[in-house]
């Protein structure tokens, strides 16, 4: 164990998802080196209390919100203080942005980028929060950076949620990010490219993938037109003739269960459109779970993002 490791605080073992119709919580713990899945529950939400939204605030009530947070917690088993939070895709927007050269300092990259983005931010870069992490590599020598920007008031409701449940939420990530993280963090994790297909009850997200590198993000709202598949074509095309892709190895559906028919329903058209197998995405390679049994597809849906913040961290440390 070095110096650093000694003082460094240990990730979170609990992780939230506060989404527009539930709340969700799990409980990590190590068991002879496997990750396992110790706890988890969730809880409904009223209809409009979480209303996900880039530009305006999400929350319509904070204190209902908390109260809902800390039930859940306290099923959990065993009092916390401290967790990670996911939060819906369309808090955020995610862009990809390269660089020829990248400072050496981190306090240079934040200011280059701040100034990068602020051309398309779609509110003030003086009300935002920003995340920068390493991309795909270019061919060319430059950096590709990935670049999530949120508004600060909007986090600090979700946040402000877990407070007054009594826990402190050291880690905020979007959904779909998690859910890449799980499938990442799988020993048989994809190799070359692979897609992404996340569903909820307010937005679809699609990431394309290279390994662990993200290519493209992009996710629509439920009031937008066409179709799932009609995206996922769209996605392919672009994938084809913008990224130069020579074809997905894996196709993974997260949050299929939410739709009539379950993942099912939209399987074979999105198999009869891109020519491979459509899979859904099961977080228990990356963390078992000590009911296994009873592990419906809704449940491995509900998991899915939390697992996925959960060994992201454990993987970072």
């Amino acid at each position: 164990m070095t110096v650093r490791a000694f003082f460094q605080t240990p990730p979170p073992d609990v992780a939230i998802e506060i989404d527009h119709a539930h709340v969700g919580a799990a409980r990590l713990e190590w068991r002879s080196g496997q990750a396992v899945i110790a706890a988890h529950a969730h809880e409904a939400l009223p209809p409009g209390l979480v209303v996900p939204s880039l530009s305006v605030l999400n929350l319509t009530d904070v204190p209902a919100v908390a109260t809902v947070v800390a039930r859940v917690l306290a099923q959990l088993g065993q009092k916390t203080s401290r967790v990670a939070l996911v939060v819906p895709d369309t808090v955020a927007k995610v862009s990809l942005l390269r660089l020829e050269k990248v400072p050496v300092k981190a306090a240079d990259l934040r200011e280059i980028v701040r100034w990068q983005v602020r051309k398309t931010a779609p509110f003030p870069i003086e009300q935002a929060v920003l995340s920068i992490s390493p991309g795909a590599a270019a061919v060319d020598g430059s950096h590709e950076l990935l670049v999530s920007l949120a508004r600060a008031d909007v986090i600090q409701q979700y946040e402000q949620a877990c407070r007054m449940a009594g826990a402190h939420a050291g880690l905020v990530d979007i959904a779909s990010f998690s859910v890449i993280n799980a499938i990442v963090a799988a020993p048989a994790r994809p190799t070359g490219d692979w897609l992404l297909v996340h569903i909820t009850g307010t937005y679809l997200t699609l990431a394309v993938m290279r390994e662990q590198a993200l290519l493209f993000f992009r996710h629509r709202g439920e009031e937008a037109e066409g179709t799932l598949a009609d995206l996922v074509h769209q996605t392919a095309m672009y994938y084809e003739d913008r990224l130069h892709g020579s074809g997905f190895g894996r196709v993974l559906i997260a949050g299929g269960a939410r739709l009539p028919g379950g993942a099912e329903s939209v399987r074979r058209g999105l198999e009869e459109r891109l020519r491979v197998g459509v899979e859904s995405v099961d977080p228990r390679p990356a963390a078992t779970l000590v009911d296994r049994i009873g592990a419906t597809p809704e449940l491995l849906d509900l998991l899915a993002p939390l697992a996925g913040m959960l060994v992201r961290e454990r993987r970072v440390a």
